[in-house]
């Protein structure tokens, strides 16, 4: 298990419990940074920051790491939609690209930072401003920059290229924003309709070659039907051997491991796909029955016991 530095004091507390379950599951991964880095497109130093609290990481470097790790991303990443929410209402909004502090003021440290060249380090971190090259005039472009000299001032105040680049970027966001959202409304019915409901042949894509989204309604419960497969034992919700389940989980694979679990005699309570105390503690029995440490977590071990 890494010992992990304490997290900043002013980091908001929804930042923070995202961050805490991203610690938690590449520690139960038995992954460094190191090889964190080679299995996905972000460097060591991004998965340093993201993991310290320094940096909130995109979304999708927090889809990556469930992925390596063979876990469910719906949880994840609906905490990181919030921290992402809390992260930007701590943060002034940035001066649009271009603009000049009034006064003839230096530019602020971070601002700056965006318009200097990219960090050494930290090649590999695509979300990271600083990682990018400045295509504005910054380092890039070397002695064409110092030849413009003054005349550069002059473009931007009568709205040359470099003075539009900032909005054309606001209405580029806002156009992916409106067409993510009309997508989610055309997709989403279709996949709650599809994964069958609890009972049905096609539930938790049971049909040949589909996965369907996991979507949990209040009181709903799902059968278990049990077969031995070369795998192993299998409720046809799910074929992981690796996912992480820890407290608060959701998804397929905790619907498979509630099954398994009440086919080796430990009562999880109702079969919801949610790891509540109930399944925790069953967890904790038949992992104590099985000589493994009780934390209660759903890991690589535990499954080979609950496949078996």
């Amino acid at each position: 298990m890494s010992r992990w530095k304490a997290l900043p004091e002013s980091l908001d507390q929804r930042v923070r419990q995202l961050v805490v379950q991203l610690r938690r599951l590449k520690d139960h991964s038995g992954l460094s940074l190191v090889s964190l880095a080679a299995r996905t497109s972000y460097s060591k130093s991004s998965w340093e920051r993201y993991l310290n609290g320094k940096k909130l990481p995109p979304r999708e470097a927090v889809a990556a790491l469930a992925r390596v790790c063979g876990a469910d991303p719906t949880r994840l990443l609906a905490l990181h939609e919030v921290a992402a929410q809390a992260w930007r209402a701590d943060r002034p909004a940035p001066a649009p690209h271009g603009a000049e502090p009034a006064g003839g003021a230096a530019p602020a440290p971070e601002t700056a930072r965006a318009a200097g060249p990219p960090d050494p380090d930290d090649p590999a971190d695509p979300a990271d401003p600083a990682d990018s090259p400045d295509t504005g005039g910054g380092a890039g472009t070397g002695g064409a920059a110092d030849a413009v000299g003054a005349g550069e001032g002059g473009r931007r105040a009568a709205g040359g290229p470099r003075a539009r680049t900032g909005p054309l970027v606001v209405l580029a966001a806002l156009g992916v924003v409106v067409v993510a959202a009309v997508a989610l409304l055309i997709v989403r019915p279709w996949q709650q309709d599809a994964a069958g409901r609890g009972t049905a042949d096609t539930a938790a894509g049971r049909t040949a070659g589909t996965v369907t989204a996991f979507t949990h309604r209040v009181g709903e419960t799902f059968d278990c039907h049990l077969t031995r497969t070369p795998g192993g034992l299998s409720a046809g919700r799910s074929r992981t051997t690796t996912a992480i389940l820890g407290s608060g989980a959701t998804g397929w694979d905790v619907v498979e491991a509630q099954c398994l679990l009440h086919h080796h005699g430990y009562d999880p309570g109702p079969v919801d796909g949610i790891v509540g105390e109930h399944t925790q503690r069953a967890v904790k029995r038949l992992q104590a029955g099985a000589g493994l440490p009780t934390d209660g977590i759903v890991g690589p071990d535990t499954w080979k016991v609950l496949r078996r």
